[in-house]
């Protein structure tokens, strides 16, 4: 039997890089540094993705901290970051591959409620099936709380052990591991995802 392929959402299928994301509205130096910390690295961002406050919330509370010029951005930045998505390099063709030596392919992702506007949009996302998806606000937790993992091995009726975990994060690779799972880090480098996974008996092409 295949293991079970869980992927992350942001650094493994799509490259999730504010400082792009508001350099693309044209700002740069203090400006840019303070919509990144207001927005981005705010306690708000967490909650948003935990699905305790909505998007309308991280803009008010943000642009509490901000100076008026800046509150067009935080809004735009917060419903409009995803509108040019960056693939993360090899992504795509890495999930199209497993999904045609027929892997069961599963999302795991720390996201707000806007992940059910934009997922689709993500290449390769059409081999990820919706009824799969994982998401952190669906279910008011977050990775690396052990209790996500849980309620995702129980809600699909997973053997932690039968799953493959790629995340850019180590905590939650960590966690992942803890509860059982084998787990990796990406941390980009497609050709060493490639390889450590075959490390792991998945087959895959070098």
């Amino acid at each position: 039997m295949k293991p079970n392929i869980v992927f992350d959402m942001g650094q493994v299928l799509m490259d999730f890089a504010p400082p792009k994301f508001i350099a693309r509205l044209g700002y740069a130096g203090e400006d840019a540094e303070a919509l990144r910390q207001e927005v981005f690295r705010g306690w708000e961002w967490v909650a948003f993705d935990r699905g305790d406050i909505t998007g309308e919330d991280v803009v008010r509370s943000a642009c509490s901290r901000l100076p008026e010029r800046l509150h067009g951005a935080a809004r735009e930045l917060v419903f409009h970051w995803w509108d040019e998505m960056i693939p993360m390099p090899g992504a795509e063709e890495l999930v199209k591959e497993l999904h045609d030596k027929g892997y069961p392919l599963y999302v795991l992702s720390n996201a707000s409620q806007d992940f059910h506007k934009y997922f689709d949009r993500i290449p390769g996302s059409e081999y990820l099936p919706r009824e799969r998806r994982f998401v952190s606000s669906d279910y008011k937790l977050l990775k690396p709380e052990h209790e996500i993992y849980e309620l995702f091995f129980k809600t699909y009726g997973l053997d932690p052990a039968s799953c493959v975990f790629i995340d850019d994060n180590p905590p939650n690779v960590e966690a992942a591991r803890r509860l059982g799972m084998q787990a990796l880090v990406h941390r980009g480098d497609i050709r060493r995802l490639r390889r450590e996974l075959r490390d792991l008996g998945i087959d895959v092409k070098e």
